[in-house]
């Protein structure tokens, strides 16, 4: 009884070196071929990012939350976005390896942070990837009239609510299709995207300089009183719901500009990652702000807002200008987003667990790269299966609901962990031996210390902690604030005691923000660096985690689920078989040997 005790005591201490332990930054294991060049790059993260959306979004967003100004949602989205890309393009920069948000969180918070990470994107690629594969089939389904649903729902009818109402065999097929496209060879697919995204591209070009000639400034200025009786219109002009609506808006426009993470998955594949994968993101980034920029602003400029088409805006508005003929490009424009957005998603999904299953965290068959395509193979394989089954037997909104909160998360733990690096001591004493303990200090030394007040160059053991104890406060106060903000913004007045707690809370927010900015820096030399440290990447956790509030409960629940079952695997076999967690072991033994 009394080892058994002993023994669980030895393993409840040995937890938080278990979750903590962090991955070496040792060098790529160089089996994946690297035939990636900027170019392919920026039109992987356009191609994934701007998919059917562009035809979709903008019209259905002025239509129920924002009016002509989902312009604005779109340019708080485009700037939400940056701050998670520029955090991107650092850690590009500072780790040039496949994996993407997962090896960053592994590299600088720990091994149970990376998990977590690394399990959310696999639930967030697979999804995606049947979530366009489902839009793509019934995109395909309009244009035959039906004929697809009527047939297999009369042959075979899946009469449960939780799946959909026959099997999807055009959606699965068209996975496995691309699945093996991927599978052959990574410049084939990467070809293959940039002819579709290119085509892409250039409906959107046509779309916005065909719309500037039938576009009527007085769409934004309409009145309330000039608004039918059976529409919502809301307040009329040009913000006619209000900053409320703009703000909803740019919650469902940001998930508009999701894809481009794809981008730093690439690190093993790239020519030059150091380089290329931050000035890719940029470019990517830019390129999809000034397309959802023109086209919200050619689509409510021709239809009143309150009569645009939520499934087909763009279609219906140039026909109802009367041009037919634009509206049938823009039909098989979307087709061919479709396809770049299809291999956008899969492409990074079979990187993360190649990336994982190296570290030993998921099961080492998914890190065997085949010696003839370059290309991890099995994780390809199994990836693309799942999707196109996921795809085949559920619902579209089923799918799409837990798109956004692995994003959103994945977000946020990139813009700590650019904070949690820059004030981390650079040059950490490994073994430190015991010293005297010392005279407790006082207040205004305490103060000092946490102000700064000698002036220090560069981050030490104190300043380290301090910085690390700032940003945890930070982080706390941030959900605490936006979870009051999200429970009381429709409510808020400027005489309500409620925002009154919201300015506290807020100021509140700001202070440890100021602490971290009086902290030493350790500024690496790097082709790309995140400027304003520490404002934006804080800015950029507290509007993520504003958006992840934002989310109803039912997909709290179903996120919570994946990571219970994520949380099985990490305790049953990722534990004993992680490769960081082995090289840690062997020190320790080697050391104790060393003592002896």
């Amino acid at each position: 009884m009394v080892y058994q005790q002993e023994a669980i005591v030895k393993c409840l201490r040995s937890v938080p070196e278990v979750v903590s332990r962090k991955k070496q930054d040792e060098p790529s294991r160089g089996t994946l071929a690297r035939v990636l060049g900027l170019m392919d790059l920026s039109l992987l993260g356009v191609g994934s990012t701007l998919g059917v959306g562009v035809y979709v979004l903008a019209g259905a967003v002025a239509k129920t939350d924002a009016g002509p100004a989902v312009t604005l949602s779109f340019m708080v989205a485009a700037f939400a976005s940056a701050l998670a890309g520029i955090c991107y393009a650092e850690f590009a920069a500072r780790v040039p390896k496949a994996g993407s948000a997962y090896v960053y969180s592994y590299v600088t918070v720990g091994e149970l942070a990376a998990f977590v990470i690394g399990w959310n994107l696999i639930l967030e690629y697979v999804i995606g990837t049947a979530s366009v594969a489902k839009a793509f089939s019934n995109y395909l389904d309009v244009m035959m009239d039906y004929r697809m649903n009527r047939t297999l729902s009369k042959l075979l009818p899946m009469p449960y609510d939780f799946l959909a109402p026959y099997p999807d065999f055009l959606s699965l097929g068209i996975v496995l299709v691309l699945t093996g496209l991927l599978a052959y060879g990574v410049k084939e697919s990467a070809w293959m995207n940039n002819l579709f995204t290119a085509l892409n591209l250039l409906t959107v070009v046509i779309v916005i300089v065909a719309g500037l000639f039938n576009i009527d400034v007085g769409n934004w200025k309409i009145q309330k009183d000039q608004i039918p009786k059976d529409k919502n219109g809301g307040e009329g002009g040009f913000m006619p719901f209000g900053v409320s609506g703009v703000m909803a808006g740019a919650a469902k426009c940001f998930f508009g500009f999701v894809g481009f993470d794809c981008v730093a998955t690439t690190g093993e594949e790239a020519k030059n990652p150091q380089r290329h994968i931050p000035l890719a993101i940029v470019i990517s980034l830019l390129v999809i702000f000034l397309s959802y920029f023109g086209i919200s602003t050619v689509i409510t400029m021709m239809v009143p807002y309150y009569l645009q088409n939520e499934d087909a805006p763009l279609v219906v508005a140039f026909r109802q200008v009367g041009y037919d003929t634009v509206g049938t490009i823009v039909s098989f424009g979307a087709v061919f987003a479709l396809c770049t957005s299809l291999l956008g998603s899969m492409f990074p999904m079979p990187r993360m667990l190649y990336s994982m299953a190296g570290d030993g965290l998921l099961f080492s068959s998914f890190a065997k790269v085949h010696p003839k395509t370059k290309t991890p193979l099995i994780s390809t394989l199994v990836a693309g299966i799942i999707s196109g089954v996921m795809s085949a037997v559920f619902k579209l909104d089923q799918l799409i609901d837990m798109m956004s909160i692995g994003t959103l998360l994945a977000y946020t733990i990139v813009s700590l962990c650019v904070l949690l690096l820059r004030y981390r001591d650079p040059k950490p004493a490994l073994y430190e031996p015991k010293t005297i303990i010392k005279e407790k200090p006082t207040f205004g030394q305490s103060l000092g210390l946490v102000v700064n007040y000698n002036r220090l160059s560069t981050p030490d053991k104190g300043t380290t902690l301090i910085a690390e104890v700032s940003t945890l406060t930070f982080c706390v106060l941030t959900f605490i604030t936006t979870l009051w903000l999200v429970i009381f913004e429709n409510t808020m007045s400027t005489d309500s005691w409620s925002i009154y707690v919201f300015y506290l809370l807020l100021s509140l927010t700001c202070l440890p923000v100021i602490v971290i900015s009086l902290q030493p820096q350790h500024v690496p030399n790097l082709f790309f660096k995140v400027p304003l440290i520490p404002f934006l990447p804080c800015m950029s956790i507290f509007i993520n985690v504003y958006l992840m509030m934002k989310l109803d409960v039912h997909t709290w629940i179903r996120f919570s689920i994946w990571i219970v079952l994520g949380g099985m695997i990490y305790i049953f076999y990722s534990i004993s078989h992680s490769v960081e967690g082995k090289r840690l072991k062997g020190s320790k033994e080697e050391r104790n040997i060393t003592m002896r």
